[in-house]
């Protein structure tokens, strides 16, 4: 058992400055790329609830979404261990990371991420969207299910790679530091979450980009999405936001895997205890 760290609520409204720079830009003004005159100019114009649309529903997902990653990745990264060594190879890490995060996707990640999106963009547009649940409400109405699931290729993609190269890159980092018998304090914890961090950002970048383009409020295909950003910005526009992602998702990287090791520590023992007691029974 694992407790989870919502690592994202906290993030806004940098999380709502990123999508907005993704979005296409309205009436040909250009979107900031600075996040500061991006918050500054949502809050001159139009107030300080717009900078927090969509923080509901990404919230509700970022609890599921931990919850799910760090137990769905325990569970498979048993199945891919390596039997005579007991450990994961770097390439059997980031399979594993993967895994999970495709059930992430699936199960919590893409309607909640469709509606964030959803609601940000439609703040700026139609302003169609009363709440939340009203948003959800009227994207089931005319679209069903998949109304909620637009953007799934685009969101698991980025799921997929984010768990598999954060999940993966501190799992390579820790065997690394154990083969050097180097303590794991808290300050290796939050350096490894860190540099898990970085990676996962770099390399799964272009896939959040995609994902944001198809999850707007009118909705579009991945290859409507591609065929935008490389019509718009070229082909650097798929790293569009990184700045942005990239300074809460270093810190963030930190404080989740120094959260994960600390409650390992107290609740291992607890569950080593049960499992003597129910053998012996």
């Amino acid at each position: 058992m694992r407790s989870p760290v919502n690592s994202n609520t906290p993030q806004y409204p940098f999380e709502f400055a990123k999508t907005r720079v993704q979005l296409r830009e309205q009436k040909g003004v250009p979107t900031p790329k600075n996040p500061f005159l991006v918050v500054a100019n949502v809050y001159k114009q139009e107030g300080l609830g717009a900078l927090y649309k969509g923080c509901s529903t990404l919230a509700i997902g970022s609890v599921a979404k931990d919850g799910i990653r760090f137990l769905s990745f325990d569970y498979i990264k048993e199945k891919f261990k390596d039997p005579e060594t007991d450990t994961l190879t770097p390439l059997r890490s980031l399979g594993a990371g993967m895994m999970s995060g495709i059930v992430a996707s699936i199960v919590a990640v893409t309607p909640t991420e469709r509606m964030k999106t959803a609601l940000i963009d439609d703040a700026r547009n139609e302003k169609r969207f009363k709440s939340a649940s009203h948003a959800v409400a009227t994207v089931w109405k005319e679209h069903g299910i998949l109304g909620l699931y637009r953007g799934f290729a685009g969101t698991t993609l980025k799921q997929a790679g984010a768990t598999a190269f954060r999940m993966g890159t501190y799992n390579i980092l820790k065997d690394y530091e154990r083969k050097k018998n180097i303590p794991q304090t808290v300050v290796t914890n939050f350096a490894n979450g860190c540099v898990a961090g970085i990676v996962t950002t770099l390399a799964t970048q272009p896939f959040d980009t995609i994902k944001t383009r198809c999850q707007s409020s009118q909705g579009a295909s991945t290859v409507e999405a591609f065929k935008s950003i490389v019509s718009d910005y070229g082909f650097k526009g798929f790293w569009r936001g990184t700045s942005m992602r990239l300074g809460r998702t270093v810190f963030s990287g930190g404080i989740l895997f120094t959260s994960y090791e600390w409650c390992v520590r107290i609740l291992n023992p607890t569950f080593a205890k049960v499992k003597e007691k129910v053998v012996e029974v």
